[in-house]
């Protein structure tokens, strides 16, 4: 029912080009994994309704092409969200070093101050792993980022990844309500020991840094 959903989100996932991004939202949204996955060409663009701590969201989830060319749509495609995936690529250092210059045009272009920001390492599944989780956390850390290590090709850690997002962007009231939204902050059921067991809820793979 339309009504009984809280609000409908923007979340965005950014990153270079072959980390995961494509095949992350792929799995969250259709429970699907395709090893084939041609490169994203411009936006692809996909809508899911998830429950977290017993309030409905809609989530309008925009996944970016990571290559240079595809960069002129950049505005527009950061306007208004509330919540962004930073993906890397645990087997290739530079997906991981070039998170700096994703968070620096995030901070450029985002409209609003306190997006909710969350960190995934994907591929954890591969061999030849060069970043270990500590590095993430730390890097999550000092940009005030949640984490999680995940693979889109054994499902670890990816319902976790939107599902923390979510929940924190729900707790932070002034990023999601509008006022032409009329929504009641009573309807919000956020109690601290909820949220607490909503952050234990992804087996281990999640730290709020």
């Amino acid at each position: 029912m339309e009504e009984d959903i809280l609000t409908t989100l923007k979340i965005l996932i950014i990153g270079e080009s072959g980390v995961g991004k494509s095949s992350l939202l792929l799995r969250f949204t259709d429970d699907t994994f395709d090893p084939e996955l041609a490169a994203t060409i411009g936006v692809d663009f996909k809508v899911k309704t998830i429950a977290v701590d017993g309030n409905k969201a809609k989530l309008a989830i925009w996944d970016t092409a990571g290559q240079e060319r595809f960069r002129t749509l950049t505005p527009s495609y950061y306007r208004g969200a509330q919540g962004v995936i930073l993906v890397y690529d645990v087997t290739k250092r530079d997906t991981f070093l070039k998170l700096e210059n994703w968070l620096s045009e995030l901070e450029t272009y985002t409209t609003r101050s306190d997006i909710v920001k969350m960190l995934v390492g994907n591929k954890i599944d591969k061999d030849g792993r060069v970043l270990d989780r500590t590095e993430g956390l730390k890097f999550a850390r000092k940009h005030s980022m949640l984490f999680i290590e995940a693979s889109a090709k054994t499902r670890d850690g990816v319902q976790c990844a939107f599902e923390e997002l979510v929940e924190k962007i729900i707790q932070t009231p002034g990023l999601w309500e509008s006022e032409g939204q009329g929504q009641s902050r009573s309807g919000v059921h956020l109690a601290k020991d909820e949220a607490a067991q909503g952050a234990g809820s992804c087996g281990g793979y999640c730290s709020l840094a």
